[in-house]
């Protein structure tokens, strides 16, 4: 027997595809450069992170020769993304006080820079754990203190 189509079906049918064409555009929508590059090194940032703060809180994992490599990768990296925040039209995730605090922005990715660079410095001379927990938070606090002030929060 022949399946018959209801108006409700066809309905159905269109609206689906009008959703699938709309969500497809909006995936195709290129993201602004300098924002693509930011997200980018952030998130290499946080994949360092996560890798020496899962040996901070769970100190049977500590390998001090893979937290030197993530800390000495932190370091260099933590002066990458700076550049890519000059761009006023580049928003992104990044709220007005980027730009309209810009001495306030940049002091605080210097103050990045050098917790970064503590680190680094900290777990390059360090053996232990306890020797780099104090740089390691260090950095948190920096970034949260970033994140909170000049980075929009999911549910803004």
């Amino acid at each position: 027997m022949a399946q018959v189509h209801t108006s409700n079906s066809l309905k159905s049918l269109i609206s689906i595809s009008l959703m699938t064409a709309v969500l497809g555009l909006a995936a195709c929508t290129p993201t602004h450069p300098d924002v693509k590059a930011r997200q980018d090194v952030m998130k290499n940032y946080g994949d360092a992170a996560k890798i020496m703060g899962g040996m901070v809180k769970e100190p049977d994992t500590f390998d001090i020769d893979v937290f030197k490599e993530q800390a000495a990768f932190l370091d260099s990296e933590s002066k990458t993304p700076w550049s890519h925040f000059e761009d006023t039209e580049a928003v992104g995730n990044a709220k007005p006080e980027v730009w309209s605090d810009n001495p306030g922005f940049i002091s605080a990715s210097e103050d990045f820079q050098k917790a970064a660079a503590e680190l680094n410095m900290v777990a390059q001379n360090s053996t232990t754990l306890e020797e780099v927990k104090p740089a390691f938070g260090a950095v948190g606090k920096s970034c949260k203190s970033c994140h909170d002030d000049y980075q929009v929060k999911k549910d803004d």
